[in-house]
């Protein structure tokens, strides 16, 4: 018998908690940062979370059946703790909800993040088994940044150096999310842009590309590096070295053995260079939109 507590602890697992915080957390942390207030950071909050709650039980929703041959004992749907059709209504209202919250910061905002969602939706219902895998990604992770700057006062266009490290931090982090299912996906006919590379590529274009994303977020704001930010670089640095060497090798054969086959080190290590991309831009202390 499936108890009402058992249910929301599926649907919790389902919703894929950790990115959904840490990307709710990032989005945040970025309004307070650049000026939306109290008021501002908790509609982005809202919005993001939203979004992010629906985009994870999407994905479980249209992966059931998948999941379920891979024996993919990590997914509720897949094991029968949570039937499909609780999961898939759950994504459809939560992506319902997303709309109005993400109005609260203004049309513009607005299209820009039910953009993103559009673009986290087209990934899960088809776009994550062609080449193309990469571009939904780095589209959604691109306008994170630009709904949050657009519900500014004015509704400012965001610089294009953090768009594009939205968009690389984006893509890293797809190709690190795809490793550890690469056998599985490759025996289900899934042939994205990292099934196409394999592993060991994978893990390379990965890594540079985070690394990309906190060069960019430290180097390219106005005015002369400083010490902290530089410190966060060389910070995100050591972290992506310590990822690859954690999935990679003898290393990453230990890793294997003590966590299970199914390691996702990598991308833990995309989440952790997300958050430390969040600090480094925070501690430039440099405006993101031109004052007047």
């Amino acid at each position: 018998m499936r108890t009402g507590s058992g249910t929301l602890r599926a649907l919790v697992r389902a919703c894929h908690p950790e990115p959904t915080v840490t990307v709710t957390a990032v989005a945040a942390a970025f309004a307070a940062s650049v000026g939306r207030g109290a008021a501002g950071t908790v509609a982005v909050a809202a919005a993001v979370l939203a979004g992010q709650v629906s985009v994870g039980w999407s994905n479980d929703w249209v992966d059931r059946e998948r999941d379920a041959r891979a024996g993919r004992r990590d997914k509720p749907v897949a094991r029968g703790a949570l039937p499909g059709g609780a999961v898939a209504a759950a994504a459809l209202a939560a992506l319902t909800a997303a709309v109005p919250l993400s109005f609260l910061s203004g049309w513009r905002a607005a299209l820009a993040h039910l953009a993103a969602l559009a673009a986290a939706w087209a990934y899960n219902l088809g776009v994550k088994a062609t080449l193309l895998s990469p571009l939904p990604y780095a589209v959604a992770f691109a306008l994170l940044p630009a709904f949050v700057v657009l519900g500014l006062p004015g509704h400012p266009l965001p610089p294009g150096w953090l768009v594009a490290a939205g968009a690389l931090l984006g893509v890293g982090a797809h190709l690190a999310n795809a490793l550890p299912d690469i056998p599985d996906d490759l025996a289900a006919g899934v042939r994205g842009l990292p099934h196409r590379l394999g592993p060991a590529w994978s893990r390379r274009l990965a890594a540079a590309l985070l690394l990309a994303a906190s060069a960019l977020l430290v180097l390219a704001p106005p005015g002369p590096p400083r010490p902290l930010p530089l410190a966060g670089l060389l910070a995100a640095a050591l972290t992506v070295a310590v990822g690859v060497l954690l999935s990679a090798g003898t290393a990453g054969r230990v890793v294997r053995i003590a966590t299970g086959d199914r390691s996702r080190a990598p991308f833990l290590v995309a989440l952790a260079v997300a958050g430390l991309d969040v600090a480094l831009l925070v501690a430039t202390g440099a405006d993101v939109v031109p004052r007047g």
